[in-house]
């Protein structure tokens, strides 16, 4: 029998905080509670993803004779009418139900009474753990009253831990495997995959044989399941994926990096989401911050981290959006030059691509330039018309 004592700091465990949060994430993902303890307070956190009847009643009776409370981000907080900077705490005046907590978090009006207070940091710690879980930005939280037992099963998580778990992400990246595949353009393309202390497998993409003791033209890709896979037409993603294939191989060589960030670092469940209500009138911006999120919430530590893995310091970067150029410079990355994708312009993408040009900032020339002669073709059809 082989008796031993795990060593908490080292790089066979990792340190306490990693530990905790890496199960605090497992068991959001499984919709179970997780304590949560930072500044002097402990709080027994539930994810409102997933809540129905049943689970919301064992949740209040194990936290009895405690109420929870309401965390939600400072973004929902506004799209409900509340002044917020930070997350914040809705106390209910009534008992719980189902319907009122998710109209709260996902609702697009509010029509009773709240008492809102600030969010500790144990709270907003829960609100953090819950994006890294990629469920709805809403957690329920009650207080641990002192000297309670607390079921030994429940994990608990140092709300420190979660402010430092991305950059321990980022230093735990390596390579787990690579091999050549042929692409369907003939072109040759090594695929190098990563993975992480969270289990994310982000792809390296190298086209080619590019030299990476000069400048490298490299993509930065967000995983689209409904663009890249099934041709969505309300994205352009896709098409820039294919863009930037072909621009490579013109080129001689180049870097694809293929990041698992879908719908700008929700999640493909909360995309759906804000996909819903995007029919129901709102654009992409209100959509996602409505829900609760930041427009965006896609970090690009990992994908400097992996281009300084690759030896990859100096690029080109295939982007309309400026936060990644930011990103990457920000992170060590060298930016010599920007190359623009002009994906092509539907009926069904335009209004999407207009918001991401005039309210994120992305530089879409070739959109203002369709825009413009729309314009014009309408103002010609009204001088025509009898």
């Amino acid at each position: 029998m082989c008796a031993f004592r795990a060593n908490m700091g080292s790089s066979l465990f990792g340190t306490k905080g990693q530990i905790g949060v890496n199960r605090g994430v497992a068991e959001f993902h499984a919709r179970r509670p997780v304590l949560i303890s930072g500044a002097g307070e402990t709080l027994l956190t539930l994810p409102v993803e997933g809540l129905d009847a049943p689970r919301l009643a064992e949740f209040v009776a194990l936290c009895a004779p405690v109420v929870p409370r309401l965390v939600i981000t400072a973004r929902r907080a506004l799209a409900l009418g509340l002044n917020a900077t930070t997350p914040v705490a809705l106390n209910f005046t009534a008992c719980l139900d189902v319907d009122i907590i998710l109209a709260l978090v996902a609702g697009a009006k509010i029509d009773r009474p709240v008492d809102v207070k600030a969010a500790g940091p144990a709270a907003s710690a829960a609100i953090d753990l819950v994006k890294l879980s990629q469920g709805l930005p809403a957690v329920l939280v009650a207080d641990v009253v002192a000297g309670r037992a607390i079921d030994h099963h429940i994990i608990a998580v140092e709300a420190e831990a979660v402010a430092r778990f991305g950059d321990e992400t980022i230093r735990s990246l390596a390579i787990a495997s690579k091999a050549s595949v042929p692409l369907n353009s003939g072109t040759r393309a090594d695929f190098v995959v990563f993975r992480d202390a969270m289990g994310g497998s982000p792809v390296a993409i190298i086209v080619g044989k590019p030299d990476f003791s000069e400048p490298v033209l490299v993509r930065l890709h967000s995983a689209c399941l409904t663009g890249d896979v099934f041709g969505s037409r309300r994205c352009d993603c896709g098409d820039q994926l294919n863009l930037a294939l072909k621009r490579l191989e013109e080129i001689g060589g180049g870097v694809v990096l293929y990041l698992p960030q879908e719908g700008r670092g929700l999640g493909l469940a909360n995309k759906m989401r804000t996909y819903q209500m995007q029919d129901d009138g709102l654009d992409t911006v209100d959509a996602n911050t409505t829900l609760g999120f930041d427009d965006d919430e896609r970090d690009y530590g990992i994908a400097a981290r992996m281009l300084q893995m690759l030896n990859c310091n100096r690029v080109v970067l295939l982007t309309n959006n400026p936060a990644k150029l930011d990103g990457l410079a920000k992170s060590g990355i060298e930016i010599t030059g920007r190359m623009a994708l002009e994906a092509p312009i539907n009926a069904d993408n335009r209004r999407y691509l207009t918001a991401k040009a005039a309210r994120a900032g992305h530089r879409l020339n070739h959109l203002i330039t369709s825009l413009a002669e729309s314009s014009e073709a309408e103002r010609d059809v009204a001088t025509l018309a009898p």
